[in-house]
């Protein structure tokens, strides 16, 4: 059985022109064990580097599986398991996504998610399975989890208001139930 979390490895083909890539593929995903429709696509560009978003979800019935790649620049990408009484609740894990290196996140309902910009002027895209929904928007504390931030000794993320007043993941009474497959390192 699949983690719930999956790094995506697209294969690149390549020839003097560049490369091509195939970012989805409702066939390849599914094989994989990762069957959702998106429906949403977002974008989002960070100015500064080691600018942090998240740690983002949204809850029941609006819930987001998300799939999450860097088109420039590059990033530390996150996923937190939040289903109440899985055994890996609370535990993360992480993969750097590049523009060079094509990789991709696939972030269930159920996990927050965030990123830490890696180098100046990223730009990171994500497809969402649910529509943006105001009222199911939450979030808990970028630093209340142990993730491993690759942050330079004495450098502080660049947070967004929003952001800085997340509750902590010890105060977050999670809403989204365990099915049965525990978190499991990238692959």
């Amino acid at each position: 059985m699949p983690s719930p979390v999956q790094l995506i490895r697209p294969k690149r083909h390549g020839d003097a022109r560049g490369w091509f890539m195939e970012v989805y593929s409702e066939r390849t995903f599914a094989e994989a064990g990762i069957a959702c429709r998106f429906v949403q696509d977002n974008h989002s560009l960070s100015v500064p580097a080691f600018t942090l978003r998240g740690l983002h979800f949204q809850t029941p019935p609006h819930g987001q599986d998300k799939l999450v790649r860097c088109l420039r620049g590059s990033i530390y990408d996150v996923a937190v398991d939040l289903r109440a009484g899985s055994p890996t609740y609370g535990r993360w894990v992480g993969a750097e996504l590049s523009a060079e290196n094509g990789h991709q996140l696939f972030v269930p309902v159920g996990f927050a998610h965030g990123f830490l910009t890696l180098e100046p002027d990223t730009e990171v895209a994500y497809k969402v399975s649910d529509l943006y929904a105001p009222e199911c928007d939450g979030g808990i504390a970028w630093d209340s989890c142990g993730i491993a931030w690759p942050l330079p000794a004495g450098t502080t993320p660049e947070l967004s208001g929003k952001d800085a007043r997340q509750p902590t993941l010890a105060a977050f009474d999670s809403p989204f139930p365990y099915d049965g497959r525990p978190l499991a390192p990238l692959s």
